[in-house]
């Protein structure tokens, strides 16, 4: 099969099964859903002004499509809360998901239809910084629109109306690595997908990492889809590293975590981390792959906060046996953050929805309630100050190790 009719035949499995969670599903909850070169999700009551249009951008089909999917329920389920509220000032949201597919390439025409077509007010979406990248520009100078990016990311996105919801290198390493150090880790391996995230995050975490006492033994970059991992594993296994600072992503993790436990590395005393790990990587990864894997994100689900329990509880009913999982390091904890700040600066802009308007109020907006706890947005830095918690993956289960409160983001101040 070639790459095109795999990626077809996935988009249409994904239609099939459940990309707008089924028709009577979508009928009971106020929705009617049409196709026209892109999902629309039309909420049946109307208000006089019309809905507010919400545009999707995300990766529903492709390598990362779990977090893709995962973001697109995150998108129904937060906006549906907001719909049944009375919506925002009386007006619904209505989405619009167009299919990043992992593949920025076609990436850019589909959002150019959120923008040309359908003339949203607003767009969330996009998982690697490389498909950032792509649909930015059709999105923020060309198409004049607010662009709000989800994801954890590697730092350094300052462009004026493009605000980020999801954790920064510094919220990420700051508690995470010198706490592996004081554990006892002191030589480091690097092995990371080629492309801008991994090389500005390990820029970063080298820096922390040698600040602390400990090294990097060494730092190297694969292709995304390269699946042949021996050289790798066997200098991680033969130069006495004792921890992986792990970057490689989706094609290539699946292979490289499973040569990497079959080397014996896990059974000989090494450790791991991987900072987008969380409740929905064994979407990715082998269960004994996960087993004692760290972790260091906005949200777990065994967080303590009745808030974020009750998300997950109110998600999973929405959404029942779903293996998409309402989750931080999918971005769709930055996806509801995103949502409801925006949310909260309509609402200060008494309605008007231009660019400038809504950008003005966002750079002030916070929720006092999320998945992990409080967010606010930090002014002329297009980045949010959140919770911040490193965890270990033990049993099937990701247990909280610490807790730091409204870690800032330490970017584009």
């Amino acid at each position: 099969m070639t790459t095109e009719e795999h990626r077809n035949g996935s988009r249409r499995r994904v239609t099939r099964r459940s990309l707008l969670t089924g028709s009577g599903k979508l009928a009971a909850l106020g929705w009617a859903a049409g196709l026209a070169g892109g999902w629309v999700l039309r909420p049946k009551w109307a208000h006089a002004d019309g809905p507010i249009k919400m545009g999707i951008a995300t990766d529903i089909t492709g390598a990362i499509a779990p977090g893709g999917n995962s973001n697109w329920q995150t998108a129904q389920f937060t906006v549906q809360k907001i719909n049944d509220a009375g919506g925002i000032l009386g007006r619904p949201i209505e989405l619009i998901l167009e299919d990043t597919a992992s593949d920025p390439g076609i990436a850019v025409g589909n959002v150019r239809r959120l923008i040309q077509q359908h003339q949203v007010d607003v767009v969330l979406g996009g998982i690697t910084s490389a498909m950032r990248e792509a649909i930015k520009n059709p999105i923020v100078r060309r198409g004049k629109t607010l662009y709000i990016y989800p994801q954890l990311y590697e730092g350094q996105e300052c462009t004026p109306h493009l605000y980020c919801t999801g954790p920064t290198p510094a919220q990420q390493c700051a508690e995470l690595l010198p706490y592996l150090i004081r554990q006892g880790h002191k030589r480091f391996a690097m092995p990371s997908a080629n492309y801008r995230w991994p090389q500005l995050l390990n820029a970063w975490a080298r820096k922390v990492i040698e600040a602390n006492g400990a090294e990097v033994v060494f730092e190297e970059y694969y292709p995304l889809d390269q699946l042949e991992y021996s050289a790798t594993v066997a200098k991680i296994m033969n130069e006495g590293v004792d921890h992986v600072f792990n970057t490689v992503i989706p094609p290539g993790l699946q292979a490289f975590t499973k040569q990497l436990y079959e080397a014996g590395y896990h059974s000989k005393g090494g450790t791991l981390s991987c900072v987008y790990y969380d409740e929905n990587s064994v979407n990715y990864v082998a269960a004994r792959e996960l087993e004692g894997v760290y972790s260091c994100l906005d949200f777990f689900h065994t967080i303590d906060d009745p808030f974020g329990q009750q998300l997950v509880a109110d998600y999973n009913e929405m959404f029942p046996d779903t293996k998409f999982l309402f989750t931080a390091g999918t971005a769709a904890t930055g996806m509801y953050r995103g949502i409801r700040l925006y949310e909260q600066a309509v609402i200060a802009t008494n309605g008007d929805l231009a660019r400038e308007t809504v950008s003005a109020a966002i750079d002030q907006a916070s929720i006092e309630e999320g998945p992990g706890g409080p967010a606010r947005m930090e002014p002329g830095t297009g980045h949010v100050a959140m919770n911040m918690y490193v965890a270990r993956s033990e049993g099937g289960r990701w247990n909280v190790i610490s807790k730091a409160d409204m870690v800032h983001p330490d970017e584009c101040a």
